[in-house]
């Protein structure tokens, strides 16, 4: 039961790492999410609870109530700001 985990632009650095794999017993939520990956980066986790990264769990926006399966892709990207790039 893995789920994968990858860091876009600046979370790269704050992550140490630009993907990652999680082994999860049953689906989570966010909130357990963050908890597990506060464990290993305190940092992150504070910034996903904060709400100061945008989620997609297989590129599709996340919502506090999601629930992460199995499977599923969780990415983390740093919230946009302006223009375009």
């Amino acid at each position: 039961r893995m789920i994968t985990l990858k860091y876009f632009a600046s979370l790269k650095s704050i992550a140490e790492k630009e993907e990652d794999q999680l082994d999860i017993e049953n689906p989570i939520t966010l909130d357990q999410l963050s908890d597990i990956i506060s464990k290993t980066t305190p940092k992150m986790g504070e910034m996903i609870r904060e709400k100061k990264v945008l989620i997609t769990i297989n590129q599709e926006m996340a919502s506090v109530d999601t629930i992460i399966h199995d499977g599923d892709e969780v990415a983390f990207l740093p919230p946009f700001s302006g223009g375009t790039k």
